[in-house]
């Protein structure tokens, strides 16, 4: 990453930095996806970002052979809210930091380290990928404060394409539109009604509910589902949330998004540092000991 990059700040303290856009749109879509796909997540979408890749990660539960494995390990019946820190650090601290060193390189190693215990088809790891590639892009249409522009959009392939290669990964689709064909495919074979599915989708749910006061603890699988695609419905076997909610969801999030086209109070930037962990009140853990034991 630059180390003589800008300090982007906000005007008035609320008011978006029109040279964030102007930077990005300078940048080379391939050669400067690290540093794009670092803006776009750490100042203009941080919480957008976030979201987007939850309801990505949630996604790739309906796939009955990822299911099957992280069923397998138990790791989200036992240590659900763990398992979704220890992701959320990984893949932040490489979104922020780039694969070429530092922080963001270990924690890309790391990764590859954990995945390397299990034997995971390829295409699984291609089906994750795309999810990280698509629903953001997706994400920002419907509910961000702008849309990605076509430039960010081809970073952001690129981006996930080379984390995607240093992962080992073969066999990954040239362009977004070859890469649709194959996800489409490979959903209609994986994302069918199967009890992993069920299992591990439920409890996500579980950690989710974790982070509220026990009377609202109720609400939080029918407003997810109101956010999933319907594969990921049919094969957890959640029931289609009421058109009133699904409404009403939708609506609050686009409501949102129209006031943070003017007023917006995010941290510039808003890294990793700043984030409460729940499984790590005291800090981040060092790197290399994140994921689960040695026994997992």
């Amino acid at each position: 990453m630059n180390a003589n990059a800008p300090a982007y700040r906000r005007p008035l303290g609320f008011l978006h930095d029109r040279r964030l856009r102007d930077d990005i749109a300078s940048l080379d879509a391939q050669a400067d996806c690290q540093r794009i796909v670092h803006l776009l997540s750490c100042y203009e979408f941080p919480f957008d970002t976030t979201r987007s890749l939850e309801v990505a990660l949630f996604h790739t539960y309906g796939s009955a052979s990822v299911a099957r494995l992280l069923d397998r390990t138990g790791q989200f019946q036992r240590h659900g809210q763990k398992r979704y820190d220890d992701t959320n650090v990984l893949i932040a601290l490489f979104m922020e930091g780039g694969w070429e060193g530092g922080d963001g390189a270990d924690a890309l190693a790391r990764m590859n380290s954990i995945h390397a215990r299990f034997r995971i088809p390829n295409d699984d790891f291609l089906f994750v990928l795309w999810t990280f590639i698509d629903f953001p892009i997706r994400w920002m249409d419907e509910f961000g404060w702008r849309s990605f522009t076509e430039h960010e959009q081809q970073a952001w392939f690129h981006y996930w394409v080379g984390i995607g290669r240093r992962m080992g990964l073969t066999d990954i689709p040239a362009t977004r539109q070859a890469f649709d064909a194959f996800v489409e495919s490979y959903e209609q074979r994986e994302m069918v009604p199967n009890e992993a599915s069920a299992r591990v989708a439920r409890a996500t749910v579980a950690v989710m509910q974790g982070w509220l006061p026990r009377p609202l603890r109720g609400l939080v699988l029918p407003v997810a589902t109101c956010l999933v695609r319907p594969r990921l419905r049919v094969a957890a076997g959640f029931a289609e949330p009421p058109r009133w909610l699904r409404a009403s969801v939708r609506a609050a999030l686009k409501l949102r998004a129209r006031v943070k086209r003017v007023v917006s109070v995010e941290r510039y930037p808003t890294l990793l540092a700043h984030k409460f962990l729940r499984s790590y009140p005291r800090g981040r853990p060092e790197i290399g000991q994140i994921g689960p034991g040695p026994g997992a």
